[in-house]
């Protein structure tokens, strides 16, 4: 983590949103990043849940199931790496991961657009997606801001994840009529790829602004469980996650049959997405 940084003085919106002059740069590219992330992810997310409603609403059990799996495998994989590798080397190849991925699944839903079984692993891949988007972005942001500087610009920062989840509905909206379900994915890989871009900025800015290093975590995933045992406080957030994504689940299995008797099952998938988020 950076040093504390000496506040110079700020004048104009510097002012008004207690930034400091050296931090502005950072809060700007930290913003976007948010932003187009968010944005590429709430695009994703329709597009998943169009193609759980594909695969059949009774079906959808066996998603969650299937991405359960998923994510017993992909955080020890995830937790070996990061306690090998800074997170600041992590994660643009992360990026470029799920860039690929994204990629690869374009590439399968050209070859056939009624595959339910490719339809099926984009479901299960974007829910893993979803639950490392968020974390990974934040202990970045984390690694390259202080304590004192985290209280006032966090708020600002987060602020951008918000104005994304507006927009990325909103350009789905805008452009599943023209250019389809597939190419929506394009659309997703190229506001991660500039998610990536602004990885590359902070990380050199940061580097100006610091002398420290941003060594890897070290362990394993067992000593991080140990120790969410061994917490009270730990164990509370745990406690709420569950509580709150058990609504969630159930509010989103409520929200797929609703959608499942609201449209006529002979619709096309892109006439199905259409509709829906136009509603």
């Amino acid at each position: 983590m950076s040093k504390p940084r000496i506040l110079h003085k700020r004048n104009g919106l510097a002012r008004f949103f207690n930034v400091s002059e050296p931090e502005i740069r950072g809060v700007i590219w930290s913003f976007l990043y948010f932003f187009f992330l968010l944005s590429s992810y709430y695009i994703l997310r329709l597009v998943r849940d169009e193609m759980g409603i594909r695969g059949g609403v009774d079906q959808l059990q066996w998603l969650f199931t299937g991405t359960f799996l998923a994510m017993v495998i992909a955080v020890p994989v995830f937790a070996w790496l990061a306690s090998r590798y800074s997170r600041r080397t992590l994660l643009p190849v992360a990026y470029l991961f799920f860039i690929a991925n994204l990629l690869c699944f374009y590439g399968l839903f050209q070859l056939d657009r009624n595959a339910v079984y490719v339809a099926r692993a984009f479901f299960i891949w974007l829910s893993v997606f979803n639950l490392f988007a968020g974390s990974v972005f934040w202990s970045f942001i984390v690694d390259i801001f202080d304590t004192e500087s985290a209280k006032r610009l966090f708020g600002i920062i987060a602020a951008g994840g918000s104005g994304g989840a507006i927009v990325g509905p909103l350009l789905t909206a805008s452009l599943v009529g023209a250019i389809g379900v597939p190419n929506l994915l394009l659309v997703a890989s190229l506001l991660l790829a500039l998610a990536l871009l602004c990885i590359g900025i902070l990380r050199r800015w940061s580097g100006s602004n610091s002398t420290e290093s941003s060594p890897a975590l070290g362990g394993n995933v067992y000593e991080g469980l140990l120790r969410v045992v061994g917490s009270r406080y730990l164990l509370g957030i745990c406690g709420y996650i569950l509580l709150y994504t058990t609504v969630a689940t159930f509010l989103y299995f409520t929200q797929a049959r609703i959608v499942e008797a609201e449209f006529d099952t002979g619709l096309t998938a892109r006439k199905n997405l259409h509709l829906w988020i136009l509603r």
